[in-house]
């Protein structure tokens, strides 16, 4: 899959520590603002997982620190698939400062879609497996 923009963002202060750089916290969720719409790219949206009773967990995330990013600083994000299996996902996202596209992080995520009823890991929906398939040629 060639990677989509799924983010862009303006830091605020409020966004980072008191060393006046973004903070990991930030980093974070500004990665999960794109991983969702990652995922809504791929069908599997809010009102997806809502009327199917379903949900997606992480599994394990990898982060690299690249470049400092200060307040006043816009970024974008973008992602790629890196893996599609039965029941779990892997992909990545890259951070750049959208004034001069230096990169500024990377973080890699695994994640599993699951029945949030019983709480256990179901297979994608064949849809999830065509756009992914759709996406990488």
């Amino acid at each position: 899959m060639k990677p989509i923009k799924t983010f862009q963002g303006t830091i605020y202060s409020w966004d980072c520590d008191h060393m006046q750089h973004l903070n990991v916290k930030s980093y974070v969720g500004n990665f999960d603002q794109a991983t969702w719409n990652l995922f809504s790219h791929l069908g599997l949206t809010s009102g997806y997982l809502r009327d199917n009773n379903r949900g997606m967990v992480a599994l394990e995330q990898h982060i690299w620190y690249k470049k400092e990013i200060l307040a006043g600083d816009n970024i974008f994000i973008e992602s790629e698939i890196i893996e599609v299996k039965e029941k779990i996902i892997r992909f990545k996202h890259t951070m750049y400062n959208l004034e001069n596209n230096i990169l500024c992080s990377q973080t890699e995520l695994t994640g599993l879609h699951i029945d949030i009823i019983k709480r256990k890991s179901v297979e994608f929906p064949h849809f999830v497996l065509e756009n992914f398939n759709i996406q990488k040629s």
